[in-house]
């Protein structure tokens, strides 16, 4: 699920990866011309002492370099453009959808964890999505198009030369899994610490501390913390390592095998440019194939990422705009709130502190409202200001429900002055 809403994000920029595509094809295409080029130099040009076509072919190469730098450039910018237009559009998204949010989520919620979700998940998820497309077709065409020109030079050859395509796959299989694991266990710690600093770093946080004195525990729950994703952060970063190292060492012994099977009887007559050139492009096959592993490990390591982004962004809001907004001039309003038989209880709450409230607020008058810590006072500000919405009963200005009035025509309305003297700066 989270592979299809990801590559989702993509569906309105479906023509400019087409176009990338394209290059990327392209490019492969022109770069495939050179082994057989090499071929023609060693078996023809130079034992032939033939100048002309010398210059011709090695031109040809310079050529063909020429032209895969510049449509590696284009490509890259295309994808790299793609990529951060996707980004902006999810952390805005994200970002918009959270502001959509009751104040009963973000008391719910660690102000941490939401921290986490925008700053840590998303920028962890950057690199997948600028990236992977075009990686995936970068490293592919030019895999498809070389195993193409294996084949073409020797069919033979190339069915022992591609042996170790399967022990590949298995061992890119089990990576990927040990990746995805570690990557979502680094997210839930980078999680917590961020919790830690909001909890201890803010000015009622800090205020706390002091106190009560627990500077020294926060200290050593935040080096916890710290040491735990150090572990984390080294598990990740050398999972598979072990991996490049066997593949390499496998790829590294795959030219001692071609030359033998070129000796073979099987390989039939292999003239030493056909070997030159088979070996270039055996050794160019290593690149390609080891992004295409590194890409599906790149690939599901992030799915972690994308579930918790995809979870914020499915949340339901609980206080929204109504289907109909009432039709409401803010300008006229003339300030007459009442409250009938209004009722509310926090979530998890047994006791509601506003429980079958009538009130009647004239326009023109001031209210004080007095009691005790708990007696429901900042309940019954925070209802008229829809912060949340009463479970029985309901809250009118000037005779129209503020559950039928458009948000914004109630915030034109209805004014919130905090205690928290510390919010006065994010105005």
């Amino acid at each position: 699920m989270p592979l299809r809403r990801t590559a989702g994000l993509f569906a309105a920029y479906r023509w400019q990866l087409v176009l990338v595509t394209a290059i990327i094809v392209a490019s492969s295409a022109a770069s495939m011309a050179s082994p057989f080029l090499l071929r023609a130099v060693v078996d023809t040009a130079l034992p032939e002492r033939d100048l002309h076509l010398l210059a011709l072919l090695t031109g040809g190469m310079l050529a063909v370099a020429l032209a895969t730098a510049v449509f590696g450039i284009v490509q890259s910018w295309i994808s790299t453009r793609i990529g951060q237009q996707v980004m902006h559009r999810l952390c805005s998204d994200v970002f918009t959808h959270l502001q959509r949010q009751s104040v009963g989520f973000f008391t719910r919620t660690r102000s941490g964890e939401i921290q986490s979700r925008i700053t840590n998940d998303i920028g962890g998820m950057q690199a997948v999505v600028t990236s992977t497309a075009a990686s995936i077709a970068t490293n592919l065409t030019p895999a498809v198009a070389t195993v193409a020109a294996m084949v073409a030079l020797s069919w033979q050859v190339s069915l022992i030369s591609l042996v170790v395509m399967p022990p590949a796959v298995m061992l890119t299989r089990k990576v990927a899994g040990l990746r995805r694991e570690l990557t979502a266990r680094r997210q839930r710690e980078l999680a917590d610490m961020n919790v830690t600093i909001e909890e201890s770093l803010s000015v009622s946080g800090i205020q706390l501390s002091k106190t009560l004195g627990t500077g020294a525990a926060l200290a050593e729950r935040f080096a916890a913390s710290s040491k735990r994703l150090t572990d984390l952060e080294l598990r990740s970063e050398l999972a598979g390592r072990w991996r490049m190292a066997t593949m390499s060492l496998v790829f590294a012994a795959v030219p001692a095998v071609i030359y033998l099977a070129a000796g073979l009887p099987i390989a039939g007559q292999i003239s030493i440019g056909t070997v030159v050139a088979f070996t270039a492009l055996q050794g160019g096959l290593f690149r390609p194939l080891l992004g295409l592993m590194s890409v599906g490990i790149s690939l599901t390591s992030p799915l972690a990422l994308f579930a918790r982004i995809f979870e914020y962004l499915d949340l339901p809001v609980e206080i929204a705009d109504p289907a109909v907004p009432a039709g409401v001039a803010p300008a006229r309003i003339a300030g007459h709130v009442r409250f009938e038989q209004a009722s509310f209880t926090y979530p998890g709450s047994e006791v509601p502190p506003v429980d079958g409230v009538d009130l009647d607020v004239p326009a023109g008058t001031t209210l004080a409202l007095v009691g005790q810590t708990g007696s429901g006072k900042s309940t019954l500000a925070s209802l008229v200001a829809r912060l949340h919405d009463p479970g029985a009963g309901r809250i009118t200005i000037d005779g129209v429900d503020i559950r039928s009035m458009a948000l914004a025509d109630l915030a034109a309305v209805v004014g919130v002055v905090s205690q928290e003297t510390y919010l006065l700066h994010a105005t």
